[in-house]
């Protein structure tokens, strides 16, 4: 199987799996999410991939829906859920920031086996921590920011579309501008860099093309958890 074949059904099960937390869970569901993907997509990050005909790391899919999350939290819930979803994935990647740091200060027993794979994956440069919880805060909340403004003009469902590729699409291109200089600027060619924040942001507007059709699926889901409440 090719990684791009692998990729889009990995993504299509990423998008499958969140509409089912939300189907069992419902808002409640999708805070759970975030929180997951928060942590899994920072520890997917590590491995890079080659698809499409270029290098990029496996974390962007579950990244990405922590934007449709956001969304869809701001669709039937509004701005301020929203909001709050942002703040709660952001105290979430600080939290695994300081305990896994703390975590690796330890001494490793003679016969562990784990500690260098942990530094590898939890071992955070100041640099690349600075540049994900940066990219992370503003373009999330630029995205709620969006969002917001496009349904507040455009409210009809059939507009749905719009709200969530739009704020999707120019969000991501803001996290791609902020992590990239800050996490690479002076380590590689200015070149490698535009190239970097290019197909990062390719993969990105994939991902948040590939989810429009779930945003409307989860529009017609009515919670299991909310039904019996």
């Amino acid at each position: 199987m090719t990684n791009e074949l692998l990729w889009v059904i990995f993504a299509l099960v990423n998008f499958t799996l969140f509409l089912l937390v939300y189907k069992f869970f419902g808002k409640l569901g999708i805070i759970i999410w975030i929180v997951i993907a928060t942590i899994l997509a920072n520890i997917q990050v590590t491995k890079m991939i080659y698809i499409f005909g270029i290098d990029a790391t496996l974390g962007n899919i579950l990244y990405g829906t922590i934007f449709l999350a956001t969304d869809v939290l701001n669709e039937i819930f509004g701005k301020k859920e929203a909001k709050k979803a942002v703040f709660i994935g952001f105290l979430v990647m600080i939290i695994t920031v300081i305990t896994m740091t703390l975590s690796l200060e330890f001494i490793p027993h003679p016969e562990d086996f784990a500690q260098d794979s942990l530094v590898i994956i939890f071992g955070y440069m100041p640099r690349l921590l600075l540049a994900s919880l940066s990219a992370f805060i503003v373009s999330q909340l630029i995205d709620v920011y969006i969002f917001d403004k496009i349904k507040t003009r455009l409210p009809d469902n059939k507009h749905l579309w719009i709200r969530n590729n739009v704020s999707t699409i120019l969000s991501q291109l803001v996290d791609s501008l902020i992590f990239v200089p800050i996490a690479f600027y002076g380590t590689v060619s200015f070149e490698t860099l535009l190239g970097l924040i290019l197909s990062t942001y390719l993969i990105k507007v994939i991902v948040a093309l590939l989810d429009t059709p779930f945003i409307y699926l989860i529009k017609k889901v009515n919670p299991i958890k909310e039904l019996n409440g």
